[in-house]
């Protein structure tokens, strides 16, 4: 992510560290999942978590360079990690899992919590839009078809329809993070030939996601969906930045005075052929 327009809360979980946590997590809770069943003894299953290291730079380094060693990051998070915990507990460290059970279930916990940060954001955005667009209601601006005077509007009016469409966005995201919101420890292609079903649902609730069918890799229709909240989103917010700096052009200067007009409560409606003048 580009640091100068990320926001902190959700620049952090996009970060090695935050990625190598994630991941984890689910090898430790997949290692307490077995221990349940009497797999791991659960001594050995303690230790995973007590010895567990530290996810920070120092460990992200170690693991890059083991990586320039196996050629695969996993195999290399899993080097270290077990290296870091030692023998004997260690060696439980990925056991029965194929790569994708961590990557794929803790991009999706990770995606979970995007979703969480944008739906408060968004739910901020549609209270001020709401807000506005009632003291705004009677506000008069000139409405345009093809950039050309047309009938007369309100710019309470403009601040709804966003507010409106803000409000599908937030639809749609609620709808993908629920998407989303899934986990796969099913082993090589799925088929649990080297797992049990019980492991998958323990680090799954664990996680706050829901246990699905898949392959190898959970089905990327559910990303694509997700994107697509995203974009719309980002679509919304483009239409009313772009609004906004049209109407407070020098020329047009719109925004500032439908911003006064409003203030002083009127409801003229403007001119019609010069409807709102700067000063």
């Amino acid at each position: 992510m580009i640091p100068r327009y990320s926001l902190p809360e959700m620049a952090s979980l996009f970060t090695d560290e935050s990625r190598f946590a994630t991941w984890l997590e689910v090898e430790i809770l997949a290692t307490e999942g077995w221990a349940q069943l009497g797999v791991v003894p659960a001594e050995e299953a303690r230790l995973v978590r007590e010895r567990a290291p530290v996810v920070d730079t120092a460990l992200v380094r170690a693991i890059d360079e083991r990586e320039a060693v196996t050629d695969h990051d996993v195999a290399a998070f899993v080097d270290v990690v077990q290296e870091q915990i030692g023998p004997p507990s260690g060696k439980w460290v990925h056991y029965g899992l194929t790569s994708s059970d961590v990557v794929d279930t803790a991009w999706c916990a990770t995606l979970t919590r995007a979703a969480d940060v944008l739906l408060g954001a968004l739910d901020g955005l549609i209270v001020v839009l709401k807000e506005r667009a009632g003291e705004f209601a009677s506000t008069p601006v000139v409405g345009r078809t093809h950039g050309i005077h047309a009938e007369p509007t309100t710019f309470g009016s403009k601040l709804a329809l966003w507010c409106l469409q803000a409000d599908r966005d937030r639809t749609r995201l609620r709808a993908a993070r629920a998407t989303i919101a899934v986990g796969k420890l099913s082993g090589a292609v799925g088929t649990y030939s080297n797992i049990d079903p019980s492991v998958e649902a323990s680090v799954c609730a664990a996680l706050g996601l829901e246990p699905v069918p898949a392959t190898q890799v959970i089905a990327r229709d559910r990303h694509a969906e997700y994107l697509y909240a995203c974009a719309s989103i980002g679509a919304t917010l483009e239409l009313i930045a772009t609004e906004i700096r049209h109407l407070q052009r020098t020329e047009v200067g719109e925004a500032s005075e439908a911003f006064k007009v409003g203030q002083k409560g009127s409801s003229a409606m403007p001119h019609k052929r010069n409807p709102i003048k700067s000063e």
